[in-house]
C-alpha cells in the first residue's frame, strides 16, 4: 500500500462523509473530519473517534479553514430539498463562500481537491440519460435553485482555479445514493419509504410517481471517489458518478413495502416545483477512466438500508 496521507473531509460527519472517513481510513490515511454539524451529526464518527488517525473539528466552511493536509474532499453542504431549503441563503454561501475557502486552502497547502457536485446541476433535463457535456436546464430562482446553481456556482470556482492557478481538481457529479446513516427526515426517497413502511404509514409519493431516480449504494459511491481522487492530474471531470439503473418512484415505493413486509398504502400528493421527472446517469467516463460501475445490486442494498433504519427504529422506541 502507498504511503499514507492527511486528508481532511469537509462536511465529513454527513451520510456520505462519514462513510468517505471510515473508507479512508480502512485504506490507512490519516483523516481530519470537518463538520458544523448542521445536518452531520457526531454520531456518525462516534465510533472513530478512538481511532489515532482519525480527528473531528467543528468549523463552518463558509469561514477560512487553516488546517495541513495532503489532499481535500469537500463534501461540505445539506443535499435534502427539506435541509437546503431550510435556509436557501446559507445554502448558497456554504457551495459559493465554501468552495473559495477550500480552494484558497488547497492552493496555500498545494493539495488536490475533490468536490462533492451533484446531478442537479443539470435540472430538469432535456436530454436522458444525462452526459457530462450536457449543459443543464436549471431555473435560476426557483426554490431548488440555491442548491442546483449554488453547486454550478462551486463547479465554475473549481475549474477557474485549475485554469488561473493550476489547482489539482477532481469534480465528482453525484446522482442518488442510499444506505445506513441517511437521516430518516430527510425528505429523501428511499429513507422517507422505508421509515413510513417499517411505522405502517401511508407511503407518500409525489407526481403520479412515474417520475425516475437512479439509486447507487453508498459503498459504491465512496469507493468511485476514491478512484477519482487517486487518478492523474489530467483527470479532472467533471464525472457522473451514479447508477445508471433506472426505476420509477412507484416501482421504489412498492418494492420497500414488499421487503418491509409492510401494510402501508400508496398516498399521491402534488409534485414539488421544479422537481427534476427523469434523472439517469450516462457512466461511460467513470468506467472508462476511473474502471469503476456499481456492484452493488438494489435489492441487497435496500435490505441493508432497511435493516439499518430497523435498528435505528427500535433504538428510538426503547428510548421514548
Amino acid at each position: 500500500m502507498s504511503a499514507y496521507k492527511n486528508i481532511i473531509v469537509t462536511g465529513g460527519a454527513g451520510f456520505l462523509g462519514s462513510h468517505l472517513c471510515e473508507r479512508l481510513l480502512a485504506d490507512g490515511h490519516h483523516v481530519l473530519c470537518v463538520d458544523n454539524f448542521f445536518t452531520g451529526a457526531r454520531e456518525s464518527v462516534e465510533h472513530l473517534l478512538d481511532n489515532p488517525r482519525f480527528e473531528l473539528m467543528r468549523h463552518d466552511v463558509t469561514f477560512p479553514l487553516y488546517v495541513e493536509g495532503d489532499e481535500i474532499y469537500n463534501l461540505a453542504c445539506p443535499a435534502s430539498p427539506i435541509n437546503y431549503q431550510f435556509d436557501p441563503v446559507q445554502t448558497v454561501k456554504t457551495n459559493v463562500h465554501g468552495a473559495i475557502n477550500m480552494l484558497g486552502l488547497a492552493r496555500r497547502i498545494k493539495a488536490r481537491i475533490f468536490q462533492a457536485s451533484t446531478s442537479e446541476v443539470y435540472g430538469d433535463p432535456e436530454i436522458h440519460p444525462q452526459v457530462e457535456s450536457y449543459w443543464g436546464r436549471v431555473n435560476p430562482i426557483g426554490p431548488r435553485a440555491c442548491y442546483d446553481e449554488g453547486k454550478r456556482c462551486a463547479e465554475t470556482l473549481f475549474f477557474d482555479y485549475h485554469r488561473q492557478h493550476g489547482l489539482r481538481i477532481k469534480v465528482a457529479r453525484i446522482f442518488n445514493t442510499y444506505g445506513p446513516r441517511m437521516q430518516q427526515n430527510d425528505g429523501r426517497v428511499v429513507s422517507n419509504f422505508i421509515v413510513q413502511a417499517l411505522r405502517n404509514e401511508p407511503i407518500t409519493v409525489y407526481g403520479d410517481g412515474s417520475q425516475s431516480r437512479s439509486f447507487c449504494y453508498v459503498s459504491d459511491m465512496v469507493d468511485a471517489f476514491v478512484r477519482l481522487m487517486g487518478t492523474g492530474d489530467d483527470v479532472t471531470g467533471p464525472i457522473n458518478l451514479g447508477n445508471p439503473t433506472e426505476q420509477t418512484i412507484l416501482e421504489i415505493a412498492r418494492q420497500i413495502i414488499e421487503y418491509t413486509g409492510s401494510s402501508s398504502t400508496i398516498e399521491f400528493c402534488p409534485l414539488p416545483v421544479n422537481d427534476p421527472v427523469r434523472r439517469q446517469p450516462d457512466i461511460g467516463r467513470a468506467r472508462e477512466l476511473l474502471k469503476w460501475e456499481p456492484l452493488i445490486p438494489a435489492p441487497q442494498g435496500l435490505h441493508m438500508t432497511i435493516e439499518y433504519f430497523e435498528r435505528l427504529l427500535s433504538a428510538h422506541s426503547t428510548v421514548g
